[in-house]
């Protein structure tokens, strides 16, 4: 388990031990019955007072929440694929949110076109073959009536993490 979703603009309000907290808890916690002890026993505190301060990062918004990752490679969803979409200006919120309902997507973005790029919303499939993926575009066209679209799929990933502080 990691946490995930850290909200940078709020550092400035989190004292040195949620700080330290974060960075003990950013990359995962062990698997154990008592997850939580190991981090408290480095942070010179209870586990209750681990558990409360991250209740009360959550709670203030400066941790958007605490989670899991699914390590979807290990899973067998090996074809990613990025979608860049043509989308009315109108019409962004609502096909944005068509997009982002469908499960196999992870990431839907609004981003400004460019003079020489019109692709305006973008979102991250992530499927089993390459087959799928172009079946989950042509869906996700179906749904929106967005029909200008282009399909890039990934070769090599380089990097993935999360925020880190």
């Amino acid at each position: 388990m990691e946490v995930r979703s850290v909200k940078m603009d709020n550092l400035d309000v989190l004292d040195p031990l949620d700080l330290e907290l974060i960075k003990l808890t950013q990359d995962g916690i062990d698997l154990v019955p008592a997850p939580f002890a190991t981090v408290a026993e480095k942070l010179g505190i209870s586990e209750g007072d681990v558990i409360g301060r991250i209740d009360a990062l959550i709670e203030r918004g400066a941790v958007r929440r605490f989670g899991a990752s699914i390590g979807h490679r290990t899973l067998g969803i090996v074809a990613n694929a990025m979608c860049v979409w043509n989308v009315p200006e109108d019409r962004v919120e609502e096909v944005g949110a068509i997009m982002a309902g469908f499960n196999e997507v992870s990431h839907c973005y609004e981003r400004p076109r460019h003079p020489d790029w019109e692709a305006n919303l973008y979102t991250m499939i992530h499927a089993r073959t390459r087959e799928e993926c172009e079946r989950i575009a042509h869906e996700i066209s179906r749904a929106t009536r967005i029909s200008d679209y282009r399909i890039l799929f990934s070769v090599k990933e380089f990097k993935k993490t999360g925020v880190r502080i």
